[in-house]
């Protein structure tokens, strides 16, 4: 049997990377952006975060997204020597190193974690430190790690969120609203991959129950299966992961 092509719905910034990245894994995908990145509407609080890293003891990043909106706003700034950078997945650990952070600086889950969360995040910091009285900032869109700064409340630590991006719904061009339809009739041919829950809500309106899905988290396993989504498998965020499971599909 044919394997299916791979509709990527990654931010539009992220697919390029993993269209290539899939590519050379032999991977046929298209892209579908199924969220838009925007700037966050107020940069005083990220200019603030920049200015005040320095005497910050850890960043966390909630995705590549934070990771670039947030160095976007840097004016050259080196990372402090100090400060650690926390983040959930491969592709923000990435980011983060060519932005320039040192390898040993950046934390996120253990190559063997079952799952790339707050939960196996937090595993990895929890031992690095005492926490009380640690000052931390929480880089993210709109919302998101609440799991993960509770526990660094409870350990102690001041926690600040700062929003660096604005999340919106897909804003498609004519080339990729046919993308859409012709995955909407020919099923069979295509598998979706999402790496949010958002995204899933997002196609919502076009009533693509039955097709076939890889997620890379629980939940947005859990959101695409109620969504109509059938079969939902579960995949680390990571080309070659997203390849195996393909091959299951």
């Amino acid at each position: 049997m044919t394997r299916p092509t791979l509709v990527v719905t990654r931010p539009r910034a992220q697919c390029a990377a993993w269209l290539a990245r899939l590519a050379a894994l032999g991977v046929e995908a298209v892209a579908l952006p199924l969220i838009e990145i925007l700037p966050a509407r107020d940069p005083a609080p990220v200019e603030a975060a920049w200015a005040a890293l320095p005497q910050v003891d850890l960043a966390v990043f909630v995705s590549p997204n934070a990771v670039a909106q947030f160095f976007a706003a840097s004016g050259g700034r080196p990372w402090p020597a100090h400060t650690l950078a926390a983040c959930v997945g491969p592709g923000s650990a990435q980011a983060l190193l060519a932005h320039g952070v040192p390898a040993a600086q950046v934390v996120q889950p253990a190559d063997d974690a079952a799952s790339l969360d707050s939960e196996h995040l937090w595993a990895q910091l929890q031992p690095r430190r005492p926490w009380a009285g640690a000052r931390v900032l929480l880089l993210r869109g709109d919302g998101g790690r609440e799991w993960l700064a509770e526990r660094l409340l409870e350990a102690g630590a001041q926690v600040q969120a700062v929003t660096t991006y604005h999340r919106t719904g897909p804003r498609l061009d004519a080339a990729e609203a046919a993308l859409l339809e012709r995955v909407r009739r020919n099923p069979q041919h295509f598998a979706w991959l999402f790496s949010s829950a958002e995204a899933v809500g997002h196609l919502a309106p076009f009533g693509l129950t039955g097709q076939r899905a890889i997620a890379t988290h629980p939940r947005i396993a859990e959101a695409a299966r109620a969504s109509g989504f059938l079969p939902v498998v579960l995949a680390r965020p990571a080309p070659e992961a997203v390849t195996q499971a393909l091959e299951g599909l």
